[in-house]
């Protein structure tokens, strides 16, 4: 059985869509800019990867009042996959939903704190526990589209997107549901997260330089930006779509997921590599037919290095890249955006531009795609996705 992806949507710091997400992406331009916000203006780190608050225009009153931020950009991107999708016409009953999400409602956690401890009680909103809970954006998506086989929650750091596209995966293969809607989403964007961030020595301190921050691979990175947004997919299985007559981008072929049991924040890349291994033997793939992969590379000293001695250690000798370099790193959703970036790559044949390298880490022994797209005719990629607490994920995705 083949899992299709029939549908994608986006809100990201590049586009309000998909479509000015991926034309961004594949020009090499960046969404990263300087936070004006008076919370920012005190911390080491000051710029980050924002949404256009204009996203919320395709919400009624209603809904922006009742959500958090992230399960906003969730609804909006959901929808635009669903659209996309054609809206597939399915028993609720066989329609699930999977979203990762590594934070969840924080912003709102944050806000309604701040009420309740400047004007009391009953300044709280009724609606701050369904804003900041986790599930929020599964449960949203799932009364929205009218999923009932199941509205999950992955929560696996920043893993959390990839893990999504598996579970919706492991669902249509277990004979749960027909059609998943999958993916990730994150509004962490705050002075809390950034300076816990910032004391840990993550995130760059390049505030004078925005756009070129993010520089993974990059002989002089400092640290990741952060990002906020979604990234949702239609996944079917293959023989419902071509019942419906559905147009096809391209295809799950193999996801894997594993757990490195050692350190909170450190990263195993013996433990990585397997699980490159393990997507691609899901997917009956040899590590040589892989034509590129989406790095998970947020542009952190350590892990740049440690990904790329995993992807050496798979056998998989093919071009790298990260588009994180333009969007920052999106957390839980940034999995669910890679994977879509990667097949429209896949279809279109051209692999977006890691941007910002001016020389690659001689540490580093990969071939990344450097500042400029590239053409390809892969029609096999791989999307890596690792996360604090030592949750990796890797999918395997096709054109054809």
């Amino acid at each position: 059985m083949r899992i299709a992806i029939t549908g994608f949507g986006a809100v990201t710091p590049v586009g309000l869509d998909a479509p000015s997400s991926w034309s961004s992406v594949l020009g090499g331009t960046s969404g990263v800019k300087a936070l004006e916000f008076p919370w920012a203006q005190e911390l080491p780190t000051r710029i980050a990867g924002l949404v256009d608050d204009r996203f919320a225009e395709r919400l009624s009153v209603r809904e922006s009042r009742r959500m958090s931020r992230v399960e906003q950009v969730a609804l909006v991107a959901g929808r635009e996959a669903w659209e996309h999708a054609g809206r597939p016409a399915v028993d609720g009953h066989r329609l699930g939903v999977v979203v990762g999400t590594g934070v969840g409602g924080i912003t709102a956690t944050l806000d309604q704190e701040h009420v309740l401890s400047t004007t009391g009680a009953r300044r709280v909103s009724p609606h701050t526990i369904t804003m900041l809970m986790s599930n929020g954006p599964a449960a949203w998506l799932s009364i929205d589209i009218g999923a009932k086989a199941g509205a999950r929650t992955v929560v696996s750091a920043c893993a959390s997107g990839s893990e999504a596209i598996a579970t919706g995966r492991e669902m249509i293969l277990s004979g749960t549901a027909d059609v998943v809607l999958v993916g990730g989403a994150e509004a962490a964007v705050t002075g809390l997260t950034m300076a816990s961030f910032s004391q840990m020595r993550a995130l760059s301190k390049r505030n004078e330089d925005p756009t070129r921050a993010s520089r993974p691979f990059d002989t002089s990175r400092d640290g990741f930006v952060l990002g906020e947004g979604a990234a949702m997919l239609v996944l079917e299985r293959e023989a419902f779509a071509q019942a419906r007559g559905a147009a096809v981008y391209g295809y799950v072929a193999g996801a894997a997921t594993t757990a490195d049991a050692d350190d909170i924040v450190g990263a195993d890349p013996s433990n990585q590599a397997r699980t490159i291994l393990l997507a691609l033997r899901a997917a009956g793939i040899d590590p040589g037919e892989v034509g590129f992969v989406h790095a998970h590379a947020t542009s952190t000293p350590a892990g740049d290095v440690h990904e790329s001695a995993a992807i050496v250690a798979s056998g998989i000798e093919a071009p790298v890249t990260s588009t994180k370099s333009m969007t920052g790193h999106l957390l839980g959703a940034s999995g669910a955006l890679s994977a879509m970036v990667t097949v429209l790559a896949l279809r279109e044949g051209v692999i977006p531009p890691t941007t910002n390298v001016e020389q690659v880490d001689p540490e580093i022994h990969v071939e990344v795609v450097r500042n400029e797209k590239r053409q390809t005719r892969a029609n096999t990629a791989v999307v890596n996705s690792f996360g604090f607490g030592g949750h990796n994920t890797a999918l395997v995705l096709t054109r054809s």
